[in-house]
Parts: C-alpha cells; structure tokens; sequence
C-alpha cells in the first residue's frame, strides 16, 4: 500500500466515524483488532466508539496531523466537544473542552489491526 493510499483510506475511516456508520466499520478495522495491546475484535471497537459517541454527542475527530509511513499511520487528533458526565474520569459536566489524541494505527490487508492511542488528559484537567 503506498503513502498516499493508506493515508485516504485513514480519512475514509474518520469519514466513517463521524458518520457514526457502524454498519461499515469493517471496511476499515479487522474482525482481530487490537486496542492499546488489549484484544477488542471489530465488536469491541464498535461498542467503545458507540459508548464514546453516547457520553459526548458532539463527538467529531478532527485530523490536525497525519503521517504515513505504511503500514502504519501516525495521527495527531483534535476534539472540540461537550461530554456528558464524567469524562475520563474528569467532572467535564457538559462544559466544552479541547484537547488532542496521539494515535498510532497499524494496517494489514488495507484494515486496522493495532492501536495505539494517548488521550491528552492534562490539557481538559486545564479546562475546568
């Protein structure tokens, strides 16, 4: 896959989250995915990215950064958002915050298999 075919297909990725197009979810992450060295399968990374939409409705991943060196590919993410709740572990409440995801992804056979994926919890801590 070259850079620039793996770099689209990430975006058509993204497209699909903030499309919150679970249906099609497949297209892009493998039934054997793993997340940050735990096992989700395809089934668990759908749930966490339904819970995640369900805890902040405004949820949109912003590509800020975006390096392809296949089969990998390194993003850097913006949110801009409301959760609801608690929100890592944080009273967000609703408030709006801001903050990035540093996150890695490894391709096999043009789908996600590994995630590796750092949320900037400091920054939303300076928020509230």
């Amino acid at each position: 896959m070259t850079e620039t075919a793996i770099a689209d297909l990430y975006r058509a990725y993204i497209a699909c989250l903030n499309r919150q197009d679970w249906n099609n979810l497949h297209e892009f992450v493998a039934d054997d995915a793993h997340h940050n060295g735990r096992p989700f399968g395809l089934a668990g990374y759908r749930a966490m990215l339904e819970r995640d939409f369900e805890e902040i409705p405004d949820l949109k991943f912003n590509i800020e950064l975006l390096i392809s060196d296949p089969p990998h590919i390194a993003s850097r993410l913006r949110f801009d958002c409301r959760p609801k709740g608690l929100f890592l572990g944080l009273p967000v409440n609703g408030r709006r915050v801001v903050f990035t995801e540093n996150v890695f992804y490894q391709f096999l056979d043009e789908r996600i298999v590994e995630v590796w994926s750092v949320v900037d919890k400091a920054a939303i801590e300076a928020q509230l």
